[in-house]
């Protein structure tokens, strides 16, 4: 079942469609920023930093270096360049019985990749905020 919700996060990674997200996200999911200090509960939250962060980190460079799936636990390693800064993470996913995810954390390096990522990111989520209160 999670190879259909890997799969499906493939997809919206490729595509760049973060519509997909309603129906690979539990109600409850719980996001993990690099960049905030507390948990992140809830869909909404979550979809509003997933789409951010298909803005921010996925672009032509973007590619998964590996992964490993193992109970209902999945880490995709990923590499992206951001303005000249090579930046290397793992996405931390954890899934119910239904194959929804409900946790996803993002694990970032190095230092300067997290500094550029906390600025780039804030910018994202204002603007996506906005986008989200004015449909």
């Amino acid at each position: 079942m999670i190879e259909n919700t890997i799969a499906a996060w493939h997809k919206i990674i490729k595509t760049k469609d973060a519509a997909g997200l309603d129906n690979i996200l539990a109600d409850n999911v719980v996001f993990h920023s690099p960049i905030v200090h507390t948990p992140q509960e809830g869909k909404p939250i979550t979809i509003l930093y997933l789409t951010a962060a298909l803005y921010v980190f996925n672009n032509d460079s973007f590619k998964y270096l590996k992964e490993v799936i193992s109970g209902n636990n999945a880490v995709l390693e990923f590499s992206t360049v951001i303005e000249g800064i090579t930046v290397n993470g793992v996405d931390m996913i954890t899934w119910g019985a239904d194959g929804r995810i409900t946790e996803f954390k993002v694990m970032v390096r190095p230092l300067k990749a997290i500094n550029l990522i906390h600025k780039i990111m804030k910018l994202e989520l204002q603007k996506q905020s906005t986008l989200k209160l004015g449909s």
